[in-house]
C-alpha cells in the first residue's frame, strides 16, 4: 500500500483527524495520520511513527517497550526506528539509573532546529550531484538537470540558517 493510500485509509478509519475518538485514541489516530503524511513525503515510515509517538507523548520521552506497545510494533522495528532518529539527531538515549531500560527522548533544545543547523545534508547532496553531473556529457540535457539539482541544494544550504532564525523569532512571538 502506498503512503498516500495509507493516509486515505487512516482518514477513513479515524474520520479525518480522529473525530469520534477522544483522548489517547484521538492523539494516537492523529499521530498516525501525521506519520503517514511524513512517509508520503519520503520520511521512512517506522521512524516517522516513532517520532510522532515521542512528540505526542506527555514528557517527550518513552522507553522502547512503551514505543513498541504504543505503535503495535516489534522490538526490532522500534530499535531500527530509534537508531535512525538518533543518527539524524532527532532523539537521544537517556540511561535510567538502576534500570536496564533506556528512555528515548526528544532534545530539549528545539531538536529540529539543532538537527538542521548541524546537518551537512544539503552540502553533501550538492557535492554528490556535482560529481554525478561531471560524469555526464558536457552540454547534455542530463548534465544540465543534475547540475541544476546541485545548485538547488546549495541554495537550500545557504538559506537554511536565515530560515531557522526566522522560525525561532516566529516561535518566540507566538502566544
Amino acid at each position: 500500500m502506498s503512503a498516500d493510500a495509507e493516509v486515505a485509509a487512516l482518514d477513513e478509519l479515524t474520520g479525518g483527524a480522529g473525530a469520534g475518538a477522544r483522548g489517547v485514541d484521538a492523539t494516537a489516530a492523529a499521530a498516525e495520520r501525521t506519520a503517514a503524511a511524513f512517509a508520503a513525503a519520503g520520511f521512512p515510515k517506522m521512524p516517522a511513527r516513532t517520532l510522532l509517538a515521542l512528540v505526542s507523548s506527555e514528557q517527550g520521552s518513552l522507553t522502547a517497550a512503551e514505543l513498541s506497545e504504543r505503535l503495535g510494533a516489534s522490538a526490532a522495528a522500534v530499535s531500527g526506528a530509534v537508531r535512525y532518529l538518533q543518527t539524524v539527531g532527532f532523539v537521544h538515549r537517556i540511561s535510567q539509573p538502576g534500570s536496564r531500560r533506556d528512555l528515548y527522548a526528544l532534545h530539549e533544545d528545539e531538536w529540529y532546529v539543532v538537527s538542521m543547523r548541524n546537518s551537512p545534508v544539503y552540502d553533501k547532496l550538492a557535492a554528490l550531484t556535482d560529481a554525478t553531473a561531471e560524469t555526464l556529457p558536457e552540454g547534455s540535457p542530463a548534465r544540465a538537470r543534475v547540475a541544476d539539482m546541485a545548485r538547488f541544494y546549495r541554495f537550500l544550504n545557504s538559506r537554511m540558517p536565515a530560515l531557522l532564525d526566522d522560525w525561532e523569532h516566529e516561535r518566540e512571538a507566538a502566544p
